[in-house]
């Protein structure tokens, strides 16, 4: 995987179809989106060009980036999404970006819903302290 450090992806945006170990990885299913949110966690910020089916759903999109800002909150740094819904592809499909942007194999998002939780709306209050350990 691209790395600025051996050992570890420390603070790294990893950009799934821009590396190559990355995209067979994800066409033999051992890396799936559920893998890069945890990564978020630990030591990677965010999910970096990311392919999914174009019938993902605009709520489940929504949960993911909500996914990944909850996790910045908890961890105190900057997190970032780039999750592309591409038209006419489904999972285990390839959409070709070009140049520098490479090429990435389409991911399966989780099939449960998250249109409850997306639609409640409301305020996503700014992070508090007091819920760190």
């Amino acid at each position: 995987m691209a790395s600025s450090n051996v050992g570890g992806m420390s603070g790294a945006f990893i950009p799934v179809s821009e590396d190559a170990a990355m995209i067979e990885a994800a066409q033999l299913g051992a890396l799936s989106l559920d893998k890069l949110e945890a990564w978020t966690s630990v030591c990677s910020v965010g999910i970096d060009m990311v392919a999914v089916p174009g019938s993902t759903s605009a709520e489940t999109i929504a949960a993911i980036i909500a996914d990944e800002m909850a996790i910045g909150v908890m961890n105190h740094k900057t997190t970032a999404v780039r999750i592309i819904p591409v038209p006419g592809k489904a999972v285990g499909d390839i959409v070709e970006f070009g140049g520098l942007l490479g090429s990435a194999p389409i991911m399966a998002v989780n099939a449960f819903s998250s249109d409850v939780f997306i639609r409640r709306g409301g305020h996503i209050p700014a992070p508090i302290h007091s819920l760190r350990n």
